[in-house]
């Protein structure tokens, strides 16, 4: 596959199952990540992979968030955040680790983990992994952060669930350029 190919018609695939990547199919994705653009070469990321038990682990961490923020959360709503790491077998936590700089603000190094995590999905999609960039309200919560071991200068920007996508991926619908660009001045 050409990286045209796989930009344009890479699509999320929501329903996983395992096997989930090899060890050398990981290599190829975590090397993708690093070549993300990364002013001042910072390298403003980590990432953690969560897999086996520790999606049990993780899922413990998601409904113990869900308690702390919500002490009447139902039995069905503690099931669901216990769930949420099973829905594939292999997760990876992309991290941005916000450095002081004088030229780099937050924001970017927010952004430059951004695009290693969607390098990530590129990588996956051009070896037949499914992928699937999740971030919801366990991605802002402190105490999953905190749970994870994340410094105070580090954030959660994406969980990506990673495995054989249950059913064949989807064309991903026509979008016409002209609807988002535009001249500048008008």
């Amino acid at each position: 596959m050409d990286a045209l190919d796989a930009l344009l018609n890479r699509v999320s695939a929501p329903r996983l199952r395992a096997p989930g990547p090899d060890a050398a199919q990981r290599e190829l994705l975590f090397r993708a990540a690093l070549r993300a653009p990364d002013h001042a070469q910072l390298r403003p990321w980590r990432f953690l992979t969560v897999e086996g038990d520790a999606r049990e682990q993780l899922g413990e961490l998601f409904a113990q968030a869900l308690l702390a923020r919500n002490a009447d959360a139902s039995e069905e709503a503690l099931a669901k955040a216990r769930a949420m790491p099973l829905r594939a077998p292999v997760l990876v936590v992309v991290i941005a680790r916000l450095q002081a700089h004088p030229k780099v603000p937050a924001q970017e190094q927010v952004i430059a983990a951004g695009c290693a995590a969607h390098a990530i999905l590129l990588a996956a999609h051009v070896q037949g992994i499914g992928a699937v960039w999740r971030t919801g309200e366990m991605a802002y919560d402190p105490r999953v952060a905190e749970g994870l071991g994340l410094s105070a200068d580090e954030q959660i920007v994406a969980f990506l669930y990673l495995g054989t996508p249950e059913r064949e991926l989807r064309t991903p619908a026509p979008v016409q350029v002209a609807d988002f660009v535009s001249a500048w001045p008008a």
